[in-house]
């Protein structure tokens, strides 16, 4: 009986010090709860660290000698940081008075201290970069304000500090342009991220921008983003990636504690094949062309349309563009620093070796591609003797003008000239049209019909004559192809004969410089590389970008050699004492356009030529639009461009500058 009660006595201690121990543990939950609770809450809101992106600094683009054709610079930014209640208490409007008082006073500032040329900010702009009410920005972030101050601005800043509460000078990148203008429409230019959404490449990115994980890799909307040229191609390369500072927050998602900075990774360096001393030479040439052009009588008449010009050069052997020039051209810093005429900007930043651009002048809107004219012919011959529709010893008699169809349509020669007996290499030599109408249009046609469309096509094709280039930069236009509009040619025949002479497509001149070298590397098509390799700050090389085949056309050597000996255009005084034996043709294109219901024709000359014309080393197309015979106003420009590649490698493999001044 005794132990029995002693185990009673047990089992009620233990439930009994069960039943504290819960009590116990209610209790300390409900004080957790309800007492410690919001204290605890407040501490855990507290000890949240946000991320804050800071701007990646972008990697250079450098040339092939290697001068910096666009490179960053350390800029000073003015932030603001919010530090008050700007809700709608009391306390929140009557901070809202203040803020506006302190953006009242920093617009003065800056109109006083900044750039003159640069246009002012308002106090309306100062509060919308402050967002007080969180639209754009959480309560933490930092607001910036202004961007690229100058010394004076700083100076103010940073001496009156105590007098601006929140502001900060922060050190940002800015980007900075060769002064030379160095091939800008190819280079490019930066835009804020903000403001690119149209773009499907960062439409993409911004889409995953809410899944990135990786804060390195964020884009913010204020930062800059390459919009076109290999600043845009490139974009991932040169960006690198943005560094973040980690931001202690409150409740109120405000900045509580000391923020710790992870910097950014500056991006790789991109090498370009441009040489900067060819790539000047040929902006200049075009210059000054244009200038002779509109002050010096040529076929008896001045130019004073020609205001734009375009030039490729393309090494055969390698696919290297040493040189790519659109002009008029602009200085690519405006978009850092701004300009007084953004007009002298907005109608010359296209790259129109590349794309459709047009000045306006003659109300033509695909004015820098231009009707191939008689650069055409060596393709034409090379097709017709490919077709056998006649063989390199049969010879046509050529009496000025050809006949076809049932309307008896007539194809002139230039100036009605009657060149007599021609072979294709004499064909090609004294540009035939007569010849290229009766013996490649109107046969392939007889021989294909109406499928002779295709059959043309596919050799234009394979030249690269209404494809892509594959050079890899934005907005490369694909061309005009005008001879497959039947219902304007009039009939599958007249396609064909207007085709033959150059008169049915129209071409960029970077698609002309590709043609070339496919002509002087017989038939092998390459790719067009803007860039040899990608490094990193350190020099180490991270890709290299090598001669690349796009496809390849097979001929008899027999024929290659006819129409390559045919490329002999004479009366080129631009080139009389070149001491180099160079393949070239000339061409005329000739262009209606209609103003104010008038009728105008146009002459653009054009120019393809590679040299030597044994081992060819480089190939150079030119297009003047509106400037006449090819032969005058295109070929001094490639001569020039011959002459400083010449200088810098050597058309003979011996370039004439010593290694130090190249």
């Amino acid at each position: 009986m005794k132990n029995k009660d002693t185990m009673n006595l047990r089992l009620n201690v233990f439930f009994f010090g069960t039943f504290l121990l819960f009590c116990t543990i209610i209790i300390r939950l409900a004080m957790l709860q309800f007492v410690e609770g919001p204290s605890l809450k407040d501490l855990e809101t507290i000890r949240q660290v946000k991320n804050y992106p800071l701007e990646p600094v972008r990697g250079s683009i450098i040339d092939a000698s290697g001068t910096r054709l666009a490179y960053s610079t350390s800029t000073q930014a003015l932030y603001i940081t919010l530090l008050k209640d700007y809700s709608s208490s009391d306390i929140g409007k009557k901070n809202r008075i203040e803020a506006e008082k302190l953006a009242t006073e920093i617009v003065k500032v800056l109109n006083q201290y900044g750039r003159p040329t640069v246009d002012k900010l308002t106090i309306e702009d100062v509060m919308k970069s402050m967002d007080l009410d969180y639209k754009m920005q959480p309560g933490y972030a930092p607001r910036r304000i202004k961007a690229n101050l100058t010394a004076r601005e700083v100076a103010y800043f940073m001496e009156h500090k105590s007098k601006y509460p929140g502001i900060e000078v922060v050190e940002e990148s800015g980007r900075q342009y060769n002064p030379d203008k160095v091939a800008v429409q190819t280079i490019g230019y930066l835009k804020e991220f903000q403001g690119t959404k149209e773009i499907k490449k960062y439409k993409e990115l911004d889409a995953k921008n809410k899944t990135q994980k990786d804060p390195g890799l964020m884009y913010t909307e204020r930062e800059k983003v390459g919009v076109d040229g290999l600043e845009m191609m490139f974009q991932e390369m040169l960006r690198g990636k943005n560094g973040y500072m980690r931001i202690p927050v409150n409740p109120r998602n405000m900045v509580d504690g000391v923020p710790t900075m992870i910097s950014p990774e500056i991006g790789y360096n991109v090498r370009t094949t441009i040489h900067k001393d060819i790539q000047v030479a040929a902006q200049q040439a075009i210059v000054d062309q244009l200038q002779w052009l509109r002050t010096h009588p040529v076929s008896g008449k001045l130019h004073p349309s020609a205001q734009t010009g375009y030039a490729v050069a393309l090494e055969v052997d390698t696919g290297n563009v040493v040189a790519m020039a659109s002009i008029p051209d602009y200085d690519p810093n405006v978009w850092e620093h701004g300009s007084d005429d953004w007009s002298t900007v907005l109608n010359h930043y296209r790259n129109g070796t590349i794309s459709p651009y047009s000045s306006g002048r003659s109300g033509n809107k695909l004015e820098s591609l231009v009707l191939l004219g008689s650069t055409i012919k060596p393709l034409t011959v090379l097709i017709g003797l490919n077709e056998k529709l006649f063989g390199p010893n049969d010879y046509y008699n050529d009496q000025g003008a050809a006949f076809f169809g049932k309307d008896n349509s007539k194809v002139r020669n230039a100036r009605g000239r009657a060149f007599g007996a021609l072979n294709a290499r004499k064909a090609i030599e004294h540009s035939s049209n007569a010849f290229m109408v009766d013996w490649i249009g109107e046969k392939l046609y007889t021989k294909y019909g109406s499928q002779s469309i295709e059959v043309w096509d596919k050799y234009m094709k394979d030249f690269g004559l209404g494809v892509l280039t594959q050079s890899g930069l934005p907005y490369e236009h694909v061309g005009t192809i005008e001879y497959k509009n039947i219902e304007q040619a009039g009939s599958y025949l007249a396609a064909m004969a207007y085709a033959s002479f150059g008169q049915s497509g129209k071409y960029t001149t970077l698609q002309l410089a590709q043609y070339a070298s496919t002509l002087a590397n017989r038939g092998e098509r390459i790719k067009p590389q803007l860039v040899s390799k990608i490094e990193d700050q350190n020099g180490q090389v991270i890709k290299e970008y090598k001669r690349e085949v796009l496809n390849t056309v097979v001929f008899s050597e027999q024929y290659w050699e006819e129409v390559i000996a045919g490329m002999n255009t004479q009366g080129l005084r631009a080139f009389d004492d070149f001491k180099f034996d160079f393949a070239r043709k000339t061409g005329t294109s000739e262009q209606d356009i209609y103003v104010d219901g008038q009728r105008k024709r146009l002459e653009n000359g054009v120019f393809i030529a590679f040299a030597p014309r044994e081992k060819p080393k480089l190939a150079v197309a030119v297009v003047i639009p509106e400037g006449g015979y090819g032969s005058q106003s295109a070929a001094p420009v490639a001569r020039k461009i011959f002459d400083a590649y010449d200088e810098v490698y050597g058309l003979d493999g011996s370039p004439k500058l010593p290694e130090s001044d190249r």
